[in-house]
């Protein structure tokens, strides 16, 4: 299993370097942030934006990834998105994997005051996103006409340092988000039960991540994809709680959701205070003990 953290884009850069380099020096192998205008636990507090942080990121570390998760149609538009990927695989030498969403209605649309969508407008909207994303970051030229997306004759150049793609990570729990992964990832991404809040304990959501599993699997099929091709990546702490409570529950989580068929698994960087409130002793403790077994 590979294992990931979520630094949320809140300190300004003196501190927030030290704790991206922490999590490089720790071992991790991939690190993300929010990629919001304004994230609705946090909305009066700092808040940075997500490209200018990883490009931060890149340059004060060397080997770890570098991801969105999640950026979402609900302000990026592809076209814009994959230049400034494009700038910061090169930055980091080809160690981004863009992460995207559907993005639910919240402060980012608030803010720009964008009418709310309906739940099918939102899902055509991400599958057109999803599908211009995937030209942009494959092709030297796009041009691409929706009903929501349109690209006339987009340059990239002079290209990615990853080919033929920077990894993309589709995050959804639904049929339609599981379809676009199956036909377009490479990454997988879930929260667990989509759009919840309240945090249930760990272990008690293995059934229904099994169940969401065993859909992706029958979706990949579906596509005629072999379902092991696609990397399948947790992100503990929303639906799924009490991951970091200390370390031994931290290695206990983690062979369960490798038990289960999970290959990545992220958990947020602890904070003082509400949310992802904990210790940064347990990741230093959890990261030892993988260090000792490698």
């Amino acid at each position: 299993m590979r294992h990931g953290v979520l630094i949320l884009p809140e300190h300004r850069w003196s501190r927030a370097r030290e704790v991206w380099a922490k999590a490089e020096a720790l071992g991790y192998e991939h690190a993300w942030t929010y990629d919001h205008l304004m994230w609705r636990r946090m909305s009066d507090k700092p808040w940075f934006p997500a490209v200018p942080t990883l490009t931060a990121a890149a340059t004060a570390t060397s080997r770890i990834r570098l991801g969105t998760l999640v950026a979402s149609p609900n302000f990026r538009h592809p076209v814009d998105f994959s230049k400034e990927l494009m700038a910061l695989d090169d930055i980091s030498d080809g160690r981004v994997i863009c992460g995207v969403g559907s993005g639910a209605h919240g402060f980012d649309n608030h803010i720009r005051g964008d009418r709310p969508l309906l739940p099918g407008e939102r899902a055509a909207r991400f599958a057109e996103f999803v599908e211009l994303t995937d030209q942009l970051l494959r092709k030297r030229t796009t041009s691409y006409h929706g009903d929501w997306y349109t690209a006339d004759e987009v340059w990239m150049e002079p290209g990615f340092v990853q080919s033929p793609r920077i990894p993309l990570a589709v995050a959804g729990s639904g049929p339609k988000g599981m379809a676009l992964a199956a036909r377009y990832a490479d990454i997988w991404v879930t929260t667990g039960v989509p759009n919840k809040d309240d945090r249930e304990r760990y272990d008690r959501v293995v059934p229904l991540l099994k169940d969401h599993l065993a859909v992706l699997d029958e979706t990949c099929a579906a596509a005629g994809r072999d379902p092991r091709s696609l990397r399948r990546l947790l992100v503990t702490d929303i639906s799924a709680g009490g991951v970091l409570q200390s370390a031994e529950t931290y290695r206990d989580a983690a062979g369960l959701f490798e038990e289960i068929g999970f290959t990545d698994l992220v958990v947020p960087w602890p904070r003082p205070d509400f949310p992802y409130q904990g210790r940064e002793e347990v990741l230093e403790e959890f990261a030892a003990s993988l260090r000792g077994a490698r």
